[in-house]
């Protein structure tokens, strides 16, 4: 089923492929089981025909996408010989004549269909063809992106945690045990994948959990000290510090450019009153920033 996250997912790509590509029409979703998928984002929908309507895999033009794994278009649908039309009633009652439907894929699975559409049968340009495949690859990265930070998720989670369980505040490992760098790495990848995710609701869990991660670590300071508030980039640009990445490597990780990285890094040892990368990691985990 879809949820929340990826609706939106899916409804940003819709939104992104109507204005590039200047349909009057797009919509889609993701696969209702292995052999089905449920069309619930429309952009641009004159009817409510569409909505809910589900496509069995091999069925029309979006089934026939997801049973190919690959983009499937027919110029005037209701013509079209080479797919089946179970849903030509749907199809009608919104005037569809020309439709393309690219499958999403996220390891080699297919796993939903965005459609371009207009309502005069013409052939699908390259232009619309193009701008299909490119929302639907975002959307992939998307899902990816989702998958990941779950994973992350689980992993920092409590064993026998149940979904949406809350990592919680573990006593630190002892120094330079294994277990501590999984919470180190964890922390990075973490932080890292924080800002790729555009669900809030997801994107505010993966950064509770690198709070608690950090928390885990920060032991009481034997005498007051001046606090120091590093800025959520600066945090990201230590904790691929802290894992042993160049600037290049940090500036890959995090979608941002090298030149950024440095200023973030120099920015992070002013605060920490650090004069090299290996000193401001170490201030940042007694600052309780890093774990």
């Amino acid at each position: 089923m879809t949820g929340t996250g990826e609706s939106q997912e899916i409804r940003s790509a819709l939104v992104s492929l109507r204005r590039s590509a200047r349909l009057p029409i797009a919509f889609g979703g993701l696969l209702h089981d292995p052999a089905s998928l449920r069309l619930t984002e429309l952009s641009g929908a004159a009817t409510p025909a569409l909505r809910g309507l589900l496509i069995s895999s091999g069925h029309g033009v979006g089934g026939k996408a997801v049973a190919l794994a690959r983009p499937c278009g027919v110029a005037d649908y209701a013509l079209a010989r080479h797919i089946s039309h179970e849903y030509d009633t749907a199809v009608a009652a919104e005037g569809l004549r020309s439709v393309v439907a690219v499958p999403v894929i996220v390891g080699r699975r297919v796993r939903g269909v965005l459609y371009g559409a207009l309502r005069t049968p013409l052939p699908i340009g390259d232009r619309v063809f193009d701008a299909a495949v490119t929302a639907a690859r975002d959307v992939e990265q998307a899902l990816v992106a989702r998958d990941e930070a779950r994973r992350l998720l689980a992993r920092t989670a409590a064993p026998g945690g149940g979904p949406g369980t809350e990592p919680p505040v573990q006593p630190a490992p002892a120094a330079g045990t294994g277990a501590w760098e999984e919470v180190r790495a964890a922390h990075g990848e973490l932080r890292a994948l924080a800002p790729r995710i555009a669900d809030p609701v997801l994107r505010e869990q993966l950064l509770a959990a690198c709070a608690r991660l950090s928390g885990a670590a920060a032991a009481p300071p034997a005498a007051p000290a001046r606090r120091v508030v590093l800025a959520p980039r600066e945090v990201d640009v230590l904790a691929c510090v802290a894992a042993g990445a160049t600037n290049a490597a940090a500036s890959a990780a995090l979608g941002i450019r090298p030149e950024t990285v440095k200023g973030y890094l120099c920015s992070a040892m002013r605060k920490l009153g650090a004069h090299t990368r290996l000193e401001a990691v170490v201030a940042a985990r007694r600052a309780g920033a890093l774990p």
